[in-house]
């Protein structure tokens, strides 16, 4: 019989993966813990390939997802589906990440069993409760049942506080996303061929700036879709430029840039890419544009620029830091900020030389040493 506490993990989408092996890793170091890996596989394509190079193999599979379901039909099969795992584990503790349906439903299933919640990437705010969509309200209701909270800097350790969390629960830790770039980029130098997927492109834009776009967000759906499109066909007309363009394999963006961007020689439209090769695109591209929240993180960790096209963000640290900047979706402003970047060599080394608030790449020892102290 096992009588070593059980730590629970939870995640579903490919950004919960990468900023969840480490912990793993860390945890399954720990003699002293018993760790149970549970994915529900809300990104099932692009999650199975990060468990693959992050050497992940889940103890439980949901493969929640179905064409076309909506957010209550998908709250409803994951608090069903994680709950059942929760009453056969009993677990002593749940690890939680981010801000996504499976974190959210994962830190209420065990609320629901009185079982104690760790939080790792707490505290991060926008303030509106529609943008980030659905992930602000996510983030809040995790943080209402958390009783450990892993805040990777001192902004999102300080939003916790203003909202009556207790100190004690709260622990600055840096953000596990920079771990798990160094794990995959040592990687990459041992093994170059886990990212050549991308060398033909890179001869292709030979001489050229690179500019590695991506865009996912629901709230950019539609118009804001629309404008980017837009934005970017203008930005490839220079001849100095190449974009690499990984497209989401939602329909609501593959529709707008197939149609708007698909004959346009200075754009390679691709298919997701895994992690190694999307840690390759961050190291030869120029600036990255996007409103992934991940990529405000990641980017900066290599020295490269990021403009966010959302309107608010909820990893205001880069703003302050300089690394990051906000453009929202608006055509016109994409390309002025982008042109600048190009253009000014001040304005792009400012950027590009700013200090990483992000963390050190030690933030998943520090969890796990935490999370064995509890489950003492």
């Amino acid at each position: 019989m096992n009588d070593k506490p059980v730590v629970l993990i939870i995640f579903g989408t490919r950004p919960e993966a990468i900023k969840l092996f480490p912990v793993v890793h860390a945890l399954r170091a720990r003699a002293e813990i018993t760790v149970r890996v549970l994915v529900t596989g809300q990104h099932r394509q692009m999650l199975d390939q990060v468990l693959e190079i992050g050497e992940i193999t889940p103890d439980y599979d949901l493969n929640v997802m179905a064409p076309n379901q909506t957010l209550d039909a998908l709250t409803a099969r994951l608090l069903t589906g994680i709950g059942d795992v929760m009453d056969a584990e009993k677990p002593s503790r749940v690890i939680v990440q981010g801000d996504t349906a499976t974190a959210m439903v994962g830190a209420l299933a065990a609320y629901y069993r009185k079982i104690p919640v760790s939080h790792v990437e707490a505290g991060l705010r926008s303030y509106d409760i529609y943008q980030p969509w659905p992930e602000e309200v996510n983030r809040k209701i995790i943080g209402t049942i958390a009783d450990q909270h892993f805040s990777p800097t001192d902004v999102s350790a300080s939003a916790l506080r203003a909202e009556a969390i207790a100190d004690s629960g709260i622990h600055i830790t840096g953000n596990t996303v920079i771990d798990a770039l160094h794990w995959v980029t040592e990687k990459i130098e041992a093994r170059p061929q886990l990212a050549s997927g991308l060398s033909e492109l890179e001869a292709r834009f030979a001489g050229k700036r690179i500019i590695g776009v991506t865009t996912h967000r629901r709230e950019n759906f539609g118009e804001g879709m629309e404008s980017i499109a837009s934005a970017l066909s203008a930005i490839a007309a220079r001849d100095d430029v190449g974009i690499i363009f990984p497209v989401h394999l939602n329909p609501n963006v593959r529709k707008v840039m197939d149609a708007r961007l698909g004959a346009n020689s200075n754009i390679a439209m691709i298919e997701p890419l895994d992690y190694p090769h999307f840690a390759r695109l961050l190291a030869i591209s120029h600036i990255m544009l996007t409103d992934s929240g991940g990529v405000q993180e990641e980017a900066p960790a290599l020295g490269k620029p990021v403009l966010v096209m959302r309107d608010t963000t909820e990893r205001t640290e880069g703003v302050t830091a300089g690394t990051a900047k906000l453009v929202g979706t608006d055509k016109d402003r994409i390309i002025s900020e982008i042109f600048t970047l190009l253009d000014d060599e001040a304005a792009y080394s400012t950027m590009a030389r700013a200090h990483n608030p992000f963390g050190d790449g030690r933030a998943a020892i520090r969890i796990a040493g935490l999370v064995a102290d509890a489950c003492r």
